[in-house]
């Protein structure tokens, strides 16, 4: 009987790799040494043919990761609307492209800002800075009947701005980076009703992971759910065999830290890397497709270099440093300074922790807390070379957030619950 065996080559290209999936081989008895340069020559152009085979005719589940570089956008001159086909260029503009002197964010054009919401890192606020506290040529507008805002162009009724307060949840609730690269353009064709070529740029907040996973823990505690979300990616939103329910009632109130850390579907952990990554290169919710190991090292990388690409990301740490930066960034003015709010719920609860509850909570986080410190890094990097090329930095960093003739402070609290 023929023997077989499965092996595996893998090929480390900076932090992504390129794992070739399992080919087989068939294990022969030696041919005689005479035969033996032949077979030789015979195997080495197999093995070309088979390169170059591979290369033009694998399938998707076969090339299970890009290369470092296939993960940055192609920019093209044309490439700042629809996504080409066969292109990935998901993310518009990059952080280096908005540095170019002659940059503008042309509201009155295509330019549309895409606020990634990660739940618990402040991201409610800095929503509610950007439809009611930007110093704009027309304001948004908020209805005091709905937690809506119209946040349109100076000379149309098209919006600049897709986030939670001015289209809703279009591509389903709390969208991650894989959701919404590939749902934005399709929904404001729906919304305004034509197809245009429109320059993307994502925004997003983070936030210290031990505090984040901790405040998550209590807002669940608290009766809170996410049930409205799609988890979407490849065409399909994810199954109960691959994200199992934490918990078969309603809601999962009152449910106590050690059992909240229990459950290995409760997307609580890592959440951060997760919904920064490109979810489409480790097969989505999909945990055959690779080993752990080989999953959580390309989620982080996708998720460093998404990051990275972002047109402006801020720390809910750094609240003085991510307004400026925004502001620098885009060339637009808050009306107030952003609140640094240092005692939060999630604060008072670490001294309550046991150490084995710190422990355990750190390692379901860990590929957060590498990426937040990565955050952190890149945020002081971007703050250090705008302050380099602002004459002015002391005056405008001591007085963020001070314009003139600014309106009373908006009550949010008037406006009626959103029910999603």
């Amino acid at each position: 009987m023929k023997s077989f065996k499965s092996v595996s080559v893998q090929v480390i290209d900076s932090e992504i790799a390129l794992l070739i999936p399992n080919g087989v081989y068939e294990i022969k008895q030696m041919e005689p040494r005479s035969r033996l340069k032949g077979i030789v020559a015979f195997c080495f152009v197999l093995a070309i043919l088979g390169i170059v085979g591979f290369g033009y005719f694998c399938s998707e589940n076969e090339l299970v990761l890009r290369s470092t570089r296939d993960l940055i956008p192609v920019v093209l001159n044309d490439a700042v609307g629809k996504p080409l086909e066969n292109l990935n260029i998901k993310t518009g503009l990059s952080y280096d492209d908005m540095l170019n002197d002659d940059f503008n964010f042309d509201m009155d054009s295509h330019d549309v800002m895409v606020f990634l919401h990660m739940q618990k890192t402040g991201g409610t606020s800095f929503g509610r800075h950007l439809v009611h506290d930007l110093d704009l040529q027309r304001p948004c507008t908020c209805p005091m009947t709905r937690k809506r805002c119209y946040c349109f162009r100076p000379h149309s009724n098209q919006s600049w701005l897709f986030s939670r307060y001015t289209t809703g949840w279009k591509c389903g609730l709390h969208a991650d980076w894989t959701e919404l690269t590939n749902c934005v353009d399709e929904k404001l064709d729906e919304m305004e009703g034509h197809v245009a070529k429109r320059r993307y740029f994502y925004i997003s907040l983070m936030r210290e992971p031990v505090s984040r996973y901790l405040s998550e823990f209590r807002h669940v505690q608290r009766g809170a759910t996410w049930k409205g979300a799609r988890h979407f990616c490849k065409g399909r939103n994810a199954t109960k065999q691959e994200i199992p329910p934490c918990y078969s009632t309603e809601t999962w109130q009152y449910v106590d830290l050690d059992k909240f850390m229990d459950c290995e579907s409760n997307l609580a952990a890592n959440r951060q890397t997760r919904m920064l990554a490109d979810l489409e290169l480790i097969g989505c919710y999909d945990k055959s497709y690779m080993s752990s190991s080989d999953r959580d090292r390309v989620m982080l990388a996708s998720a460093k270099r998404n990051l990275q690409s972002m047109a402006f990301f801020g720390l809910t740490e750094y609240q003085k440093v991510s307004q400026y930066i925004f502001e620098e960034t885009f060339n637009l003015r808050f009306g107030i300074p952003f609140e640094q709010n240092n005692t939060t719920i999630s604060s008072n609860t670490m001294p309550t922790l046991t150490a084995a509850q710190a422990t355990k909570i750190a390692r379901l986080n860990a590929l957060d807390i590498e990426l937040y410190e990565f955050a952190k890094k890149l945020l002081f990097k971007r703050f250090d070379r705008l302050k380099a090329r602002d004459s002015n930095f002391q005056q405008r960093f001591d007085h963020l957030g001070e314009l003139p003739n600014r309106g009373v402070e908006f009550d949010w609290d008037k406006l009626e619950t959103d029910k999603t």
